[in-house]
């Protein structure tokens, strides 16, 4: 359980690490859209620069024309002033009238060339004017793509580190799976072990279930004749009528209480996340608060959302105590259920929230009514989910109310009368029913007030979303709460009988009788084990007495017979020596056995031919053959120079006299002897190395059978390294396409800013060449 345990918590922390990655991965998507938006927005915003530059360059050019007009008007004027000149020096005898009229249209040529050089320098104001704002707007756009260029940057390193972290990760889970593979072929091995320890337990209980089955048939009818104990007097006495521990009542109790616990769990899931985008939707209509603040009203209704995980959160761990409490060794009735007084009081506090926040919601629908856009239906709809509201925050109150009433006995016993439990259950699932009628309706209204907020013109893509998710959460809210009431319906006969009663009595139990109740199941249980548990066969004292003398005796014995066994090898190894050197011996009588028979026969054919060949002599020869033969031997010992000595050892010749006898003799024999060690030492080694060998053939054989095992878990790990290696192309595969994507949306990224790029450098050559004509322009005014 312990490996299973921690297996379950890698792989949840694993699928944290997941679920962190994710949502960077959602971060830099969003990033990245963000900057193509922005990216769009500048080309816009390009376009628009362009447009006016153009402009710009028309102006420039009609101004020039105009200025170069002008330029030739004041040339001519000035000409014609100088020829009106000339003419007035040589026509002073004429008339006053004619130098009247001379002086008049050179004051109007004065006044026109005034106007004219007046209007020159307002249009040389403006074009300094439009060249300083054209340079300010390079200047921003420069520093805008110095932003963009460096906001490229950071995504490329967050992209690295991405990476990188995949790519621990990856090897993280490999040294994970191979450790937990490891985990898991011990784990097979203790299971093994736990099927055949169940097999056992099973046989064990089948003969203990038949055991206590004729024991439950010989003691019922005992018990059903017993007279329940009834103290009209004192009450408290009562207490000894003790009803039977029901098993069965228990399990049930415990089944449907983890069915509601998953419910429960799929209410507080759907609460949270109701509250949680009502927070989220407050935020962005009618006000986003991105934009401009909203108002302090909703701003009280956010912070007041925002803690409702601290009244959501709580029920369902205070229903999970209530369900771990539950087990088949406890008394579950209203009177012993000590935690559910815990779970009424948070939904007491989550009930007091809702209050708290009703009116909150209701001002915020009305300010979603006084939107300047709002139509006529839309109103109405709001006004329909106030109503709604009102009636499921009523609907929470009347709920708290029962579930107060049933935790009550808890904590004051004989509070609420027996008969009117019932009633409170059957009032506790119509209420549960019309608190998920409520929701439904509510989900309803909400539908149709988001079909009519689509058709509005300034509706937005983030409230769209967040409309979405919060139909989504009272969708599942709407399913949580209707199965909790179709769950309770059907269970209303197990909630409305009575599990456990005293013998004669119509009251409840109390805690006094349930804890009397479980300290007799706990004395039976104790009883029958004793009963049922198998007794050692004992043994005769007389038996016991003889055993223990044959032991005795044998103990004594075992060193005298180790000494004995010691003393017969040694012996054997003596005798193997013996038997050794006699065979030597017999090897030498033989060899000179034959030595002597091969002599004899040499001196018999001698004799044979010295005879000559007549019978006579041949039957004299054949009479006198021993004493010839051992006249022969004397002679060959008293004439023979030199004597041939063979024998295992080797052959050698010696000079046949009476003093060298003795030492060819002993010479021998301390060869023999020599010999006879070293046989004795090559036969110990023998048997040494006899040992040794079946030793190593019993290791080979145990190597071999190793050699098979370790064969055959190669195949199954070689398996395993396949589906790893798999699983490795697999997510290598997954990262070269999460890669690939990056460096695309990196790759259009940098076009696009090279495009910037392009653009801006085109600004710039034509700033430039506007620089160079405009400064043209100033210098042929200026000769001018």
């Amino acid at each position: 359980m312990a490996n299973v345990t921690d297996l379950q918590t890698k792989y949840s922390k694993l699928a944290q690490e997941y679920s962190k990655l994710r949502a960077q991965n959602q971060v830099l998507k969003k990033a990245v859209v963000d900057e193509q938006a922005n990216s769009a927005s500048l080309k816009e915003q390009l376009k628009q620069r362009d447009q006016s530059l153009r402009k710009q360059e028309q102006e420039m050019d009609s101004l020039s024309f105009r200025n170069q007009q002008l330029a030739k008007r004041v040339e001519l004027l000035q000409e014609e002033l100088v020829a009106s000149e000339a003419k007035g020096k040589k026509g002073k005898s004429k008339a006053d009238s004619p130098s009247q009229h001379g002086l008049q249209t050179q004051n109007v040529f004065d006044e026109d060339l005034q106007k004219k050089i007046e209007e020159n320098e307002r249009l040389h104001i403006q074009f300094y004017e439009a060249d300083e704002q054209h340079k300010r707007q390079e200047a921003d756009l420069r520093a805008r793509l110095e932003v963009l260029e460096k906001d490229s940057l950071q995504h490329q390193a967050v992209v690295d580190g991405l990476t990188a972290k995949y790519t621990e990760t990856t090897e993280r889970l490999q040294s994970d799976k191979a450790r937990l593979e490891v985990k898991a072929q011990t784990l097979e091995r203790e299971a093994k072990e736990c099927r055949l320890r169940t097999e056992e337990c099973q046989q064990q209980l089948r003969r203990c279930q038949a055991e206590l089955n004729r024991q439950v048939k010989q003691s019922s009818s005992v018990i059903q004749e017993k007279v329940p104990f009834n103290d009209t007097k004192f009450s408290d006495y009562n207490s000894l009528n003790v009803p039977p521990h029901n098993r069965r009542h228990q399990l049930k109790a415990r089944d449907v209480a983890g069915q509601a616990l998953s419910f429960i769990q799929d209410l507080v899931a759907a609460l949270l996340n109701f509250h949680s985008y009502t927070e989220q939707r407050i935020h962005i209509y009618p006000l986003d608060s991105s934009i401009e603040p909203i108002s302090p009203l909703n701003q009280k209704f956010s912070q007041y959302l925002h803690e409702n995980a601290a009244y959501v959160r709580p029920l369902e761990d205070s229903f999970l105590h209530f369900h771990q409490s539950i087990t088949e060794d406890t008394v579950t009735v209203l009177e012993t259920v000590v935690q559910l007084k815990s779970f009424a009081d948070h939904f007491s506090l989550y009930t007091h929230f809702l209050q708290k926040i009703l009116p909150y919601q209701l001002k915020s629908l009305e300010e979603e009514c006084e939107v300047p856009l709002c139509t006529v239906a839309l109103t109405g709809k709001n006004h329909e989910l106030q109503n709604d509201m009102k009636r499921v925050t009523s609907l929470f109150e009347k709920l708290l109310t029962y579930i107060n009433l049933l935790a009550l006995p808890s904590a004051q016993p004989n509070a609420v009368p027996q008969s009117s439990v019932s009633a409170v259950f059957t009032q506790l699932a119509a209420c549960l029913h019309s608190l998920h009628d409520a929701i439904k309706e509510m989900s309803k209204h909400y539908h149709q007030k988001a079909n009519l907020e689509q058709e509005l013109p300034t509706i937005t893509q983030k409230l769209c979303t967040t409309t979405e998710c919060l139909l989504g959460s009272l969708s599942s809210l709407t399913s949580s709460t209707g199965k909790i009431a179709t769950f309770f319906s059907n269970n209303l006969d197990f909630f409305t009988s009575s599990g456990y009663s005293p013998r004669g009595s119509t009251l409840a139990l109390n805690p006094l009788q349930a804890e009397n109740m479980l300290a007799n199941k706990k004395k039976a249980a104790a009883y029958f084990q004793a009963i049922i548990k198998p007794t050692p066969q004992s043994v005769p004292y007389r038996e016991a007495l003889s055993n223990r003398r044959i032991l005795t005796s044998s103990t004594e014995s075992r060193e005298g017979l180790t000494q004995q066994v010691q003393q017969s090898q040694e012996k054997i190894a003596r005798l193997e020596q013996e038997k050794e050197h006699w065979l030597l011996e017999a090897q030498l009588g033989k060899v000179r056995l034959e030595k002597e028979n091969q002599r004899i026969a040499d001196l018999e054919a001698q004799l044979a031919a010295a005879l000559g060949g007549s019978p006579n002599m041949q039957r004299s020869t054949t009479n006198t053959v021993p004493q010839s033969h051992e006249e022969a031997e004397m002679e060959q010992k008293a004439v023979g120079k030199e004597t041939l000595c063979t024998s295992l050892v080797g052959m050698l010749c010696t000079t046949p006299t009476v003093e060298h006898v003795g030492d060819e003799e002993s010479r021998e024999q301390l060869i023999k002897t020599h010999y006879m060690a070293r046989v004795g030492e090559l036969t110990t080694q023998l048997q040494i190395s006899d040992s040794k060998a079946v030793h190593f053939h019993s290791e080979c054989r145990a190597l071999a059978k190793r050699l098979a095992i370790a064969e055959k878990s190669r195949e199954a790990l070689s398996e395993e390294v396949k589906l790893a290696n798999q699983n490795i192309t697999r997510l290598q595969d997954e990262l070269a396409t999460t890669k690939r994507s990056y460096e695309d949306q990196l790759s259009m990224m940098s076009d696009h800013l090279c495009s910037i790029n392009e653009t801006l450098s085109k600004q710039r050559e034509e700033i430039d060449t506007l620089k160079l004509g405009s400064k043209g322009n100033a210098k042929k005014n200026k000769g001018r």
